[in-house]
Formats: C-alpha cells, structure tokens, sequence
C-alpha cells in the first residue's frame, strides 16, 4: 500500500497552522485587549503572563510558512502573489509588537508609543491574518499554474469579515487567558471582556459560516450535500456546547474552562474551513497533489519533520510547565 506523502504534509502544514492559530491567538488578544485596560500595573501583569511564551508561540508560524514553500511550491508560488499586502502587514505588525515587548520596559517617557505599538500591531497582525483567510477561503484564480488575479482581489466585504471576526476572537482567547493567569481586579475585569467577546465571537462565526457555503459551488455542495451535511449538523452543535462551557467556566469563576471552551471554538471553526476545502490546497483550482513537491523530497522533508516537530512539541510543553500558574504582580518576567 503506497504512503500519500502529499496528504500526509497537508496534515503536518494544517497542524501546525493551527497550533499557530490557538498558540499565538491568544497573546494577540492580550495586545488588543491592551487599550482596554489603562492601568500601568494591569498592563505590566498582562504582558508578563505572554512574554515567556509569545516568541515561542511564533516557531509555529516558521513552520508552517516555510513547510508550505518546501512541500507545497506551487501553493507558495500562488498564494503568496495574491495575499503580499496582508502577510507584509501582518509581518510589520508582528515586528512592531516583538519590539514592543523589549523596549517598552526600558523607558518611561516613551512607554505610551510602546503600548500603542503592542496595542496596534497586534490588532494589525490579527487583522491581517483574517484578510488573508478570507481571501484565500473566497478563492484565488491561477490559470497555468500562476496567479491570475489583481492586487487588490484580496480586499472584499467577505474577507473584511473574516478579519474583524478573527480579531474579536483572539480578543476572547487573551481575556480567558487573563483569566486563567490573573488574580484580583484584572481577573475580574477580563471576566467581563470574555463573556461579551463570547457572543461576539459566536456571532462572527455565524455569518461567516452561513456567508462561506455561497462563496463557491464546491462549498455548498460540500455543506449540504450527502454525507458531509452530517458536518453541517454537528459542528453547529459541537460550538454551541463550547460556548455553554465557556459561559458556564466564567459564570462559575473557573480560572480554565473558560481558556479551554474558547480554544474549543477555534479547532471547530478550523474543522470547518477543513471541510470546505479539502482537497484543495488553493481553492477551487490547485488540490494537495496538484500542488504538492516531487515523492522523493517529500520523503526526504519527512524525515526531518518527525524528529523536528517532537523537539518543538516538546519545548513548547515544557515552556508552559515551566511557567504554569498564576502570575506574580509583583515579580515581572523581565
């Protein structure tokens, strides 16, 4: 029985996007929520909970985009022409925010322009990654294995959607994060900021689904045909259980459910895009195979991934061992 590489590296690359998505997620959330919580002491306790993890979180991220160039040349080749505008905002946002972390306990006059740019460039990173969905959800036209489309294809009311969905969602990742990590008042607060960016975020996933299955043919064929319509039935359902959780973890003044029942919601909203897509790599034109790197390097990438990814597993795990439990206000990371 022959291995499919190709689908076996489509898994690998969904993974670990994935793990970028839930990983990362939530301290973007904890820079947008920033604004919100104006307090020095607040703002200093939020981004000690993230800075031991956040430029780990970001390994994720590396792999996934320079697995996609490697196994996945022409998926690269395609996507990336027709998303340049949103991946190089979301990159400055990322940079600006990584900075943001070292440089804005080193000053005291200058420590508004450093909140502003851990505020803004995560909101700009979180933003851009929703752009970039929903272009790529809405399709990318490739005609003789190249992009065919205009500069600004990417920008439509639907992926405008996506991204103001995305950024609402990480929003509620950071508050049950703060949740988990905080004591006292800001705990408290961010209590209040779950429970809102919940329905919120609920709600965005709403139009989004219902607003998907119309972008393509082969989507709602996919989603109200026989058998994937069993999908359309159970992961509605499956997010409404999520949702009681999360409800249920913050009424009951659960410091993990909420941070678990949230992360729930985005591997559901994942598992949908999934279904949608499979087996496109870039929809509707290019599948896994089509788009996929000889058998004999995909082999050879192989593997190094099964001893790479472990190793990262690995550290990532041991990360949040390490600095498990609730922060100490008084003792800061740096």
């Amino acid at each position: 029985m022959a291995i499919d590489l190709p689908l076996i590296w489509a898994a690998i690359i969904a993974f670990a996007v994935l793990a970028y998505v839930v990983l990362d997620g939530f301290d973007l959330g904890v820079g947008i929520l920033f604004p919100f919580f104006p307090e020095k002491h607040d703002r200093d306790v939020m981004m000690n909970s993230v800075a031991p993890v956040w430029d780990g979180n970001e390994t994720w991220l590396v792999l996934g985009g320079g697995g996609l160039l490697a196994v996945f040349p022409l998926a690269y080749a395609t996507i990336l022409p027709a998303l340049y505008a949103p991946i190089i905002a979301m990159l400055i946002g990322l940079i600006f925010r990584g900075v943001a972390f070292e440089y804005r306990w080193r000053t005291q006059r200058g420590e508004f322009l450093w909140n502003w740019a851990f505020a803004g460039g995560s909101m700009l990173a979180a933003f851009a990654q929703g752009l970039a969905l929903g272009a790529l959800v809405q399709g990318i036209p490739v005609e003789n294995r190249a992009y065919v489309g205009g500069w600004w294809d990417w920008l439509t009311p639907f992926s405008i959607a996506t991204g103001l969905a995305i950024v609402i969602g990480y929003a509620l990742l950071g508050a049950t994060w703060l949740v988990m990590k905080t004591r006292g008042e800001l705990a408290e607060r961010a209590r209040g900021v779950a429970l809102r960016t919940a329905l919120a975020t609920v709600a965005a996933m709403g139009i989004v689904s219902l607003w998907t299955p119309f972008l393509e043919p082969v989507y709602l064929e996919r989603w109200f045909g026989w058998p994937t319509a069993i999908f359309s039935v159970i992961v509605p359902l499956l997010v409404l259980g999520c949702l009681y959780l999360l409800l249920k973890g913050i009424r009951d003044r659960h410091d993990v459910q909420p941070f678990i029942a949230a992360l729930g919601l985005f591997v559901l909203g994942y598992i949908g895009i999934g279904i949608s897509f499979y087996p496109f790599m870039v929809p509707p034109s290019l599948t896994i195979w089509d788009a996929a790197a000889p058998d004999e390097s995909l082999a050879f990438l192989l593997v190094g991934a099964l001893v790479l990814v472990p190793m990262i597993l690995a550290y990532t795990a041991y990360a949040y061992w390490v600095f498990r439990g609730k922060v100490d206000p008084e003792e800061g990371y740096h």
